[in-house]
C-alpha cells in the first residue's frame, strides 16, 4: 500500500489554501534537519556523540554533545531558506535573526533541539520539538520581544521522536498527523493521520520523587488516583514516567493519558520546570489539535502571554476529561483559600 509522503501532504495542504509556500518550505527544511539529527542519535557511541559537551545552556544545565550538535544542525539548515526572519533555541540566551547575507522570510522558529537529552547515554527515546510563529508585520530584524506571542498564535508545531523508529508528529492547525521515516528512501510517510487522544484514561505520567514538594491540590489529586477502585475516582490507574517529554507525550497522543509536571516547592523561585515557548506551547497545540487539553492546572497554556523567551510554567496535558479533572482540584483549592 502506497502512503502519502510529507512532501505530498504539504503540497496538498498548500493547494487547499491552508498553508502558503513559505510555511511548506519551513516544515520541509525542519524535517530534513531532523533526519540529520536522527542519524547522529542512531550512531550513539559509534559516532562519538555521547557524553557531556563540557558547556552549559542558558538555564545553567549541562549540555550533552548531541544538544550542541542538534542545535547547530537546526540553525544551519534554517539560515538560508528565505522563509525565516529569526529563530530561538532553548540552548541559547537570545534569539538569532537570519544573517544579512541570506533572504529573510515571514516566520519565527523556536526549538528545543534535543529534548530529553539527559537520557541519550542510556538509549532512551529523545526528540526535537519546534514551534512556528508569524513575524509581526513591518519588523525587519526581530528581537526577543517579537517572539513573545501566546501559544494560540502558533501557525505550526511539531516534534520528531528518535526511538525504535523516527517519527515526525506535526500540526498546521488542522489536526495532528504522524509521519514515520522510511530509512531506505529517506522519506517521512504519513502513518497516523488525524490522531485523536481518547477523552478518558487510566494512565498518568509524573515524577513521583517530587511528591513531597507538591502543593495541596496536587497531593490530593494524585492521592485519589493512587486510591484506585476503592477511592473517589472508582478505577485503578497506572503510572508511566519516561522522563523524556517527547516520549511521554507521544505515548499519550497514541493511546491516551495525562502528563503532569506541576509547580513545586523544590525550587520556589521557578514557576515550573518546563519552558513555555519551547515545550509547553508546541506540545499544547499538538495535544489540543488531537482533541486533548493543555493547562497549567489553573489556566489554558495556549492563552498565556509570555514574558520571556525562557519562561517556565506548570504543565498538565493529555486526555480531555482527565486534564479537566486535575484542574478542578486546583480551582477548588484556590476557591477554598479565598
Amino acid at each position: 500500500m502506497s502512503r502519502t509522503s510529507l512532501t505530498r501532504f504539504l503540497i496538498e495542504e498548500q493547494q487547499a489554501g491552508r498553508i502558503g509556500p513559505e510555511l511548506r518550505q519551513l516544515v520541509t527544511i525542519v524535517s530534513r534537519a531532523c533526519k540529520r539529527i536522527s542519524i547522529a542519535v542512531s550512531k550513539g557511541a559509534l559516532g562519538g556523540v555521547l557524553g557531556d559537551a563540557g558547556t552549559g545552556n542558558i538555564q545553567g544545565e549541562a549540555q550533552k554533545k548531541l544538544d550542541v550538535l542538534s542545535n547547530d544542525i537546526l540553525l544551519e539548515a534554517n539560515a538560508w531558506g528565505g522563509h525565516l526572519a529569526a529563530c530561538a533555541s532553548e540552548e541559547m540566551e537570545h534569539s538569532t535573526p537570519v544573517p544579512d547575507r541570506y533572504p529573510s522570510g515571514d516566520f519565527l522558529l523556536l526549538f528545543d533541539p534535543l529534548d530529553g537529552s539527559s537520557n541519550i547515554d542510556v538509549n532512551v527515546s529523545v526528540g526535537t520539538i519546534f514551534s512556528v510563529l508569524r513575524c509581526p508585520p513591518g519588523v525587519d530584524k526581530p528581537g526577543d520581544e517579537h517572539f513573545l506571542q501566546p501559544g494560540s498564535t502558533q501557525v505550526a508545531a511539531g516534534y520528531c521522536i528518535y526511538g525504535p523508529s523516527t517519527m515526525l508528529v506535526l500540526t498546521l492547525g488542522h489536526g495532528t498527523h504522524a509521519f514515520t521515516l522510511e530509512r531506505e528512501e529517506g522519506s517521512f510517510l504519513l502513518t497516523q493521520p488525524d490522531m485523536r487522544i481518547p477523552e478518558e484514561t487510566k494512565e498518568f505520567a509524573i515524577n513521583m520523587s517530587n511528591q513531597r514538594h507538591w502543593e495541596a491540590p496536587m497531593q490530593a489529586y494524585v492521592g485519589d488516583l493512587l486510591a484506585g477502585k476503592e477511592g473517589p475516582r472508582g478505577k485503578d490507574f497506572n503510572m508511566r514516567w519516561i522522563a523524556s517529554m517527547v516520549a511521554d507525550v507521544h505515548r499519550i497522543l497514541t493511546r491516551g493519558g495525562i502528563f503532569i509536571y506541576p509547580w513545586d516547592r523544590k525550587d520556589p523561585s521557578k514557576a515550573g520546570k518546563l519552558r513555555l515557548m519551547y515545550e509547553a506551547n508546541p506540545m499544547g497545540m499538538l495535544v489540543e489539535q488531537a482533541g486533548g487539553l493543555a493547562s497549567t492546572g489553573r489556566t489554558p497554556i495556549l492563552g498565556i502571554q509570555p514574558d520571556g523567551l525562557h519562561q517556565r510554567v506548570p504543565v498538565f496535558l493529555g486526555s480531555r476529561q482527565e486534564v479537566t479533572e486535575a484542574v478542578k482540584y486546583h480551582l477548588a483549592f484556590d476557591e477554598a483559600k479565598d
